[in-house]
């Protein structure tokens, strides 16, 4: 015995694209990290060459906010809906006032 199936092919409709969704990480991250390696050239200005030999006691604490302000940079990036300008200041302002807390905190 032989088994036959009917089978039809119908068109289907064309396939959309759909919307894909806006990613904030990347650019946000870098401007968590350049707002990182600016905070960090701050006490440079301030207090000149003697500031490096405080690095060389407390790195690790300044190495540990940099996935911080990486963070930080992501998070205000899509707060404010990637508008560059906008996460740029938020995270310049938010990064230098963690550095200044910690530097200060270390001084004192």
């Amino acid at each position: 015995m032989r088994n036959t199936q009917n089978i039809s092919m119908t068109p289907s409709e064309p396939m959309t694209l759909e919307a894909e969704e806006t990613t904030w990480s990347f650019s946000g991250a870098v401007v968590g990290f350049v707002a990182w390696l600016l905070a960090l050239g701050i006490p440079v200005l301030f207090y000149g060459s003697n500031t490096l030999f405080f690095f060389l006691y407390t790195w690790p604490f300044f190495l540990a906010l940099l996935p911080v302000s990486v963070v930080i940079g992501i998070a205000l990036h899509s707060l404010v809906n990637g508008k560059l300008i906008y996460s740029v200041l938020a995270t310049l302002v938010t990064v230098t006032a963690l550095f200044g807390l910690l530097f200060l905190w270390l001084l004192g």
